[in-house]
């Protein structure tokens, strides 16, 4: 029992070092050592934006305001509104505007995101198509830095860059999400160099709009499949960090948990709607996608056989150490609940905090994709 007791202790350290330390090096690396980066300059393009909301009238006038002001707006040739069964004065919202480059096209029962994207991208008259949510407003040079990349043929996709601004009022979960989303950031800019990311920021992203294929109207993350359909023709999706959109990260893990819960899930529908990007001759991200997209869906296995078996392995002191250990970094995460509790900042307990939060919402995200039990439309957290 002891020597099986080992072996599961150990399997389940190594795949987690192996999802949160091993693959970030080896792709820092591979990014180092056998760089393609993207061959960038400037040519003027035409654009067309595609926004799917849902009531969203409070904040269209902003993002409009912001799309507009962009520095080379004068590559937008249409933004195009898909009203997903609204209810709200977003048609109004649309109207006060008065600008004819807005397009407001409206569908009386809500669907949903992609098939909103799916009835909106073949509309597009623009060589690049900017797609993009209601709430985040972008930097200025945004667009810029997005055509910019395009000027590599091998490109067929670009993210930008979410940056997620703090504020006084920040809590110990938002310090811990911006510091998950610095993490994030660092692998997406070495996948990029290395050989491109499995995926986008899908509140900035772009694609050449003749590489579109329509995507499943149950799919949950347009951000990852519309990207992956366009690697396996062969074409590159970059990461740009000067490409920068601007948002607020949550203050709460429960708001949190919610979106990563769905997120997850759809992470994990993947494998059902693209079963083919499992075969390393299929994917040519087959690397990035395992390992960033999949491997993940294990963590919350991995930590509950990580601490079983460091239990029943004791008191070997050097399992007693280890389980130490862990008592302590759970410890840390029950402090990083209490500061939120109180509504203090904590950085450190923050990371352990959000860290075990995540995998919950993991777990609870798996079991709701086993089971279907997910929903392609988004219920907004109350701000």
């Amino acid at each position: 029992m002891t020597s099986v007791g080992s072996v599961i202790f150990w399997v389940s350290l190594g795949g987690l070092a192996y999802i949160y330390a091993g693959y970030p090096v080896l792709i820092l690396l591979l990014g180092r050592l056998r760089r393609q980066p993207a061959e960038r300059r400037f040519q003027p393009r035409t654009v067309s934006v595609v926004l799917a909301a849902h009531n969203e009238a409070h904040h269209l006038p902003r993002k409009l305001a912001s799309l507009l002001a962009l520095d080379r707006a004068d590559c937008l040739l249409e933004i195009l509104i898909g009203a997903d069964g609204c209810t709200d004065d977003t048609s109004g919202a649309i109207a006060r505007l008065n600008d004819p480059r807005v397009r407001l096209v409206e569908f009386a029962e809500r669907r949903g995101k992609p098939a909103v994207l799916n009835d909106l991208i073949p509309q597009c008259q623009g060589e690049i198509v900017l797609l993009t949510d209601a709430r985040q407003e972008f930097d200025r040079s945004f667009l810029q830095e997005c055509l910019a990349t395009f000027a590599d043929p091998r490109i067929g996709a670009v993210s930008g860059e979410l940056v997620l601004r703090s504020h006084a009022n920040d809590t110990t979960a938002s310090e811990g999400i911006g510091l998950y989303w610095r993490y994030e950031k660092l692998i997406r800019q070495a996948e990029s160099r290395f050989r491109g990311v499995p995926g986008a920021t899908g509140a900035c992203y772009a694609i050449r709009r003749n590489l579109f294929r329509p995507i499943a109207a149950d799919t949950i993350l347009d951000d990852v499949a519309i990207p992956m359909q366009i690697v396996v023709q062969g074409f590159r999706c970059a990461f740009e960090s000067a490409a920068v959109a601007f948002d607020r990260p949550s203050q709460s893990a429960g708001q949190e948990a919610v979106r990563k819960r769905r997120t997850i899930a759809g992470a994990a529908q993947l494998m059902r709607l693209y079963p083919q990007w499992l075969s390393p001759a299929r994917n040519p991200l087959w690397l990035e996608f395992v390992s960033h997209k999949l491997l993940r869906l294990a963590s919350p296995v991995l930590l509950y056989a990580l601490l079983l078996s460091n239990a029943a392995l004791l008191p070997s002191p050097l399992y007693s150490t280890l389980f130490t250990v862990q008592l302590a970094f759970y410890g840390a995460a029950a402090c990083g609940w209490v500061a939120q509790f109180l509504g203090r900042r904590s950085r450190v307990f923050g990371v352990a905090y959000m860290f075990l939060t995540l995998n919950w919402t993991t777990g609870l995200a798996v079991c709701d994709a086993l089971r279907s039990r997910y929903r392609v439309t988004w219920t907004k957290a109350a701000t």
